[in-house]
């Protein structure tokens, strides 16, 4: 019998080649293990254990935008959606007034919200920068003496936390323009 027949035939190698490959793709792919999906409206921060981070009104909040495309949200943290927004999870998701806590959020993701990717390490020190939000307002980023985000004056409480490509960083306040504060301010005639 002649030694190498089988490899003289170029079909065969190539099959062979082909074969080989496959396997080996297959191989490597067994290691890498699929992202974990959980129900159709759970997202990658609920599933990873963040939801005390944001918070329900900051889960509804991000749930407005589309996972596939590279944002930056500055979120309020719930406390500050509470102080400053006057929203509680108690009356503010209740019967008619889930609609205009919809609004009220829509309206603060319109803000707080960059067309891009903007990790904290993107952020260069003692420097400031300036990106427009999705309303037009113009957002100034910067790091303070100890290296703390602050956008518009307010401190950031969690940086780099990550959904798909969007970025979310969690403040300590709620960013708006000055017409949308006043609406949201509290009235003093019902206090007295």
């Amino acid at each position: 019998m002649r030694r190498g027949y089988h490899f003289k035939n170029s079909i065969a190698l190539v099959f062979l080649v082909v074969l080989f490959c496959c396997i080996l793709v297959s191989i490597v792919s067994m290691f890498k293990v699929p992202d974990i999906v959980i129900g159709n409206n759970m997202n990658l921060l609920k599933a990873s254990g963040n939801d005390n981070l944001i918070g329900t009104f900051g889960n509804m909040m991000i749930d407005m935008l589309p996972e596939d495309l590279a944002f930056t949200v500055f979120l309020p943290s719930e406390t500050a959606f509470e102080r400053d927004l006057r929203l509680n999870k108690s009356t503010s998701l209740v019967g008619g007034k889930m609609s205009d806590t919809y609004a009220v959020i829509s309206r603060v993701l319109g803000f707080s919200t960059v067309p891009r990717a903007l990790d904290s390490a993107m952020v260069p020190a003692g420097k400031e920068v300036s990106y427009d939000s999705l309303s037009g307002l113009e957002l100034f980023v910067s790091k303070d003496v100890g290296g703390v985000l602050v956008v518009n004056g307010v401190r950031l409480e969690r940086v780099d936390i990550r959904r798909g490509k969007l970025v979310v960083h969690v403040i300590d306040g709620v960013i708006m323009d000055a017409e949308f504060k006043q609406s949201v301010q509290p009235d003093f005639d019902e206090d007295e």
